[in-house]
């Protein structure tokens, strides 16, 4: 199926920009979501986990302790590439066994850090980058988590810069301030144009593809 990998740096509103693709009828597959499913109580992750970090890094209800392991993940190099290295096999998994079960001409599928993986962009048909400044992500992060500016700050720079992104990208949405109806715009002619780039895509792999 024709997939379009979704991204952007936080605080940029991809999930709103996914949401109005849901309420287009579009499948969406949300890879943080299934990256918290994993790491739930009994998820497919916990027992590498428990196993490599040890139980002080399982939370009492079996999940993993998430504040815990984002401290040692944001010091610690060799701890993060560690952890990756038993998610991203499981999401990618998982993943494929939705876009396999989803119906519909395209899906959608949110990766946060699409750029910075450096695999998801061969992985998915087109790339779709919700943009806004640098300036408002800190002011919705701060609003929404809480965080000081300086956590923010600390966070942006770990993720690739906002031109990087751009650059990876097939198509961009502004969402700087913009408001519903304006998104709901972009996203209306994007869906157009998915659809046909699907249709085109299935036409030219022919009937017994």
């Amino acid at each position: 199926m024709f997939s379009v990998g979704l991204t952007g740096g936080i605080g940029s509103g991809k999930s709103t920009v996914a949401d109005l693709f849901a309420a287009r009828g579009v499948p969406v597959i949300d890879t943080d979501l299934i990256a918290h499913r994993i790491t739930a109580p009994h998820g497919a992750a916990m027992p590498q986990i428990l196993e490599q970090f040890g139980p002080e890094f399982v939370a009492s209800d079996g999940s993993m302790d998430r504040a815990r392991m984002r401290a040692l993940v944001f010091s610690d190099e060799s701890a993060r590439k560690r952890l990756e290295a038993i998610t991203h096999p499981l999401i990618r998994s998982e993943t494929e066994r939705a876009s396999r079960a989803a119906s519909g001409p395209y899906v959608i599928v949110v990766v946060p850090l699409l750029v910075e993986s450096g695999t998801w962009k061969q992985r998915v048909d087109r790339v779709l980058d919700v943009d806004c400044s640098v300036e408002t992500q800190i002011a919705r992060v701060m609003r929404r988590n809480g965080f000081t500016r300086e956590q923010v700050l600390a966070i942006i720079a770990r993720q690739v810069t906002r031109e990087a992104r751009l650059a990876a990208a097939d198509d961009a949405v502004l969402n700087d301030g913009a408001s519903l109806e304006t998104l709901g715009r972009d996203v209306d002619a994007l869906h157009a144009k998915y659809i046909a780039l699907a249709l085109a895509q299935e036409q030219a792999a022919g009937p017994h593809a």
